[in-house]
């Protein structure tokens, strides 16, 4: 069976990678460990389109996702994280004069950018999210922000915006052509709308072989080139490309048209280098995923106490992958929603950095390199000096 490009239709679609038994969720808080052990798995089959760019998990099963209340993927509680938010936000405002305007955020989580952006311009703004959870985030400022606990669809095309903007949650929708298409139509006539997306940056999963990045939620993933070709394709003048936090996120700047021009950005020429990264993702996994099994392995051989940091989708990932059982036995994460819950798959109970004052680790291997620096900093402040490994 021809399998299609859910961004461009093109039915050149070649499987590259599979891997069984994945956790359906990864930053669902689950009560029990016998629950996460039990937790549902899916397939992953990541499929590459030589037309466009575009990879996808052919063998994704959206009914198996859970988003709601219990939907715990806060990032705001990291210094770096915050930093790095309230640095985009500002630069956001600048760069689409964002001063006394509607703004409308599709997959807003609780809530916290929509917040940042309404309060440092003095913005309006209405957030879409299923997971939304009232009262997390308050405004010291009292910014005029509402919230709708819903997928964005266009029965919401009521909600005009002088900017919209999506942040983290394209990866998660299966059908992307569709998708982007329906915001195109969602905001009709209103070219002056800019438009806002970030997603994670395969280019960088392939070249780096990141699998603590692919997870079963994340169904769609893009390059700069084969975001651009897919917004272009669906009605949008592409205006900028740009990748960002230590090249994890591309991010496109774009705007509604009735006829879109056939410039092309220098980051969009990514085709050739995709389908050379793809040839090899396979061979140069395995090496990697035999490296860590061989390094956690030793930890063990050698008495050493090792943890995880980072409860979220990139810990149950790396856990699950190299299949790690008890040579690790804790996961530590920052943010207080998290800690007491159990990983999904692996079972590891999530932990509060201050619980690493009693157990002591000899080694803690941080799942997101961005953050090594400042949990190095969090552990010097309670006298540990650890061994650090990053991802």
């Amino acid at each position: 069976m021809k399998l299609t490009c859910k961004a461009c239709g093109n039915e050149g679609i070649d499987v590259f990678f599979e891997l069984k038994n994945v956790p359906v969720q990864s930053v669902l808080n689950i009560a029990t460990r016998k629950n996460a052990f039990s937790y549902p798995t899916g397939k992953i089959a990541l499929g590459f389109c030589n037309e466009c760019g575009f990879i996808s998990n052919t063998a994704f099963e959206p009914d198996l996702l859970e988003y709601d209340t219990g939907y715990e993927a806060t990032q705001s509680y990291s210094e770096t994280f915050s930093e790095f938010a309230r640095k985009q936000a500002q630069q956001l405002i600048e760069r689409h004069d964002l001063h006394g305007k509607e703004l409308l955020e599709i997959g807003c989580g609780n809530g916290e950018f929509l917040t940042l952006l309404c309060e440092m311009g003095e913005n309006r703004g209405v957030g879409f999210d299923p997971a939304y959870v009232d009262g997390r985030v308050r405004s010291d400022k009292n910014a005029v922000v509402n919230f709708v606990k819903d997928y964005y669809s266009e029965k919401y095309s009521s909600y005009q915006a002088d900017f919209l903007y999506c942040k983290m949650t394209l990866e998660h929708i299966p059908d992307a052509s569709n998708f982007i298409g329906m915001v195109r139509r969602a905001i009709g006539r209103l070219n002056g709308t800019a438009v806002f997306f970030q997603v994670p940056d395969v280019t960088r999963i392939l070249k780096d072989c990141a699998f603590e990045d692919i997870y079963y939620e994340h169904c769609s993933y893009f390059s700069p080139g084969s975001l651009a070709r897919l917004f272009r394709r669906n009605g949008f003048e592409v205006l900028e490309l740009e990748t960002d936090y230590a090249g994890q996120y591309v991010m496109i700047d774009a705007k509604p048209e009735k006829k879109v021009t056939g410039r092309l950005l220098p980051e969009e020429n990514d085709l050739a280098m995709l389908r050379n990264l793809v040839a090899g993702f396979t061979d140069k996994l395995k090496a990697k995923t035999s490296w860590w099994q061989k390094r956690i392995g030793g930890l063990r051989s050698e008495g050493k106490k090792a943890v995880i940091w980072g409860s979220g989708s990139k810990g149950v990932s790396f856990l699950t992958t190299i299949g790690v059982t008890d040579e690790i036995q804790y996961a530590v994460d920052i943010n207080p929603f998290r800690q007491g819950s159990f990983m999904a798959g692996s079972g590891h109970e999530i932990v509060s950095p201050e619980f690493m004052k009693e157990y002591r680790p000899d080694v803690v291997i941080v799942m997101n390199a961005v953050y090594k620096e400042e949990i190095s900093r969090d552990l010097a402040a309670m006298n540990l000096n650890p061994d650090i490994l990053s991802l």
